[in-house]
């Protein structure tokens, strides 16, 4: 197949990068499709040479799009993480940085008709069954890429893409604290396990002996500090309802520190076994989730401004993410009425991969 070459377009998705492809244009097979993906990406190898992977888990991503059949939803999105140096294609999780390149991708080809001078579209995405929408900027009827949008790990602006989450609670556990607890020990570290669109623990950064603040390549060659977190990661992905997660993405790890710069809360996320660059869309939302919880560790030392709407910053190692969030507490109980995140995207190229 790959010698006569598929359709494939190379996006960037707020701020990871990823190949994007029509669902009629891959084999049915799962497992056929994940080998052709493989090599497609140039995996598993480290420096993804022999395809188009750059190297990383956030360059590293595929996206499956095709239109809906479900009632009053418009595509069907699957995400796929191409694991870099390891024959493994996962679909555990979803990804709301690839997520932002769903809507430019599903109007260009024709998929969805862009409504006005801005176009909604709701995304069923496949790996949670959950339903986010996602609003993009379409003037004159076409797709708009330029604008006065920044997010933080990608240089200059571009159009605004806001996507929300109004389902993503439980969407991979079962239950937003899928223990039933705010806060649990494991390994002697207490930890909040909590699933907002993203599986993630949360834990803080002094417990595990480090400051927080640390930059990516200072915690990446750590080996103690990611051997204990994967010593406490494999019985929170049981404890999470994600049976054996040995070689699976999730749930992600994520190290706590009070905010330096303004935001609620600081963060170093490992995804899981590498650093991330930032912080993932939707663990972005988890972590803001989190904080609304007191008696948690993200709880205890976040910065939370007022009002019923409230705009947690997270920070991270190249700066911050910020998630709209509405919520209602009663007791350790919380409801989430809105999660909402800024996004950009670009078209990279398009053609056949070969």
């Amino acid at each position: 197949m790959l010698s006569e070459g598929i359709q494939c377009t190379w996006m960037r998705g707020g701020t990871s990068k990823g190949a994007y492809f029509l669902k009629e244009n891959l084999p049915d097979d799962p497992g056929e499709r994940d080998r052709l993906l493989l090599a497609i990406m140039g995996s598993p190898d480290p420096r993804q040479i022999d395809g188009i992977g750059g190297a990383d888990p956030l360059t590293s991503k595929v996206a499956v799009i095709s239109q809906s059949k479900r009632p009053g939803v418009d595509i069907d999105y699957l995400f796929l993480q191409v694991f870099v140096d390891q024959a493994i294609v996962s679909d555990a999780q979803n990804c709301g940085n690839i997520l932002a390149g769903v809507g430019p991708f599903s109007v260009e080809n024709g998929l969805v008709k862009a409504r006005g001078e801005k176009t909604e579209i709701s995304v069923f995405m496949v790996n949670s069954e959950q339903v986010a929408t996602v609003t993009l900027e379409t003037p004159g009827g076409k797709v708009s890429y330029e604008g006065n949008a920044r997010i933080d790990g990608v240089p200059g602006t571009s159009a605004p893409i806001l996507e929300n989450f109004p389902e993503a609670a439980g969407s991979s556990c079962g239950a937003l604290l899928p223990s039933g607890h705010a806060l649990d020990v494991i390994e002697g570290v207490e930890v909040t396990c909590i699933d907002n669109g993203m599986p993630v623990v949360l834990m803080r950064a002094s417990e595990l002996g480090i400051s927080g603040y640390e930059n990516r390549e200072e915690l990446d060659a750590n080996t103690h500090l990611k051997e204990k977190l994967e010593a406490i990661r494999l019985p929170a992905g049981r404890l999470m309802n994600l049976g054996d997660v040995t070689e699976k993405s999730v749930p992600k790890m994520t190290l706590l520190a009070p905010p330096r710069f303004g935001g609620a809360i600081c963060t170093r996320t490992f995804i899981p076994h590498r650093c991330h660059a930032s912080i993932g869309v939707l663990g972005a939302v988890s972590v803001a989730t989190a904080c609304m919880l007191p008696d948690s560790p993200a709880g205890e030392m976040a910065m939370i401004p007022d009002g019923n709407e409230k705009l947690i910053s997270v920070e991270h190692p190249i700066g911050e993410t910020s998630v709209m969030m509405e919520v209602t507490t009663e007791n350790q109980s919380i409801e989430v009425k809105k999660a909402a995140i800024l996004r950009t995207a670009r078209k990279l190229f398009e053609g056949k991969v070969f």
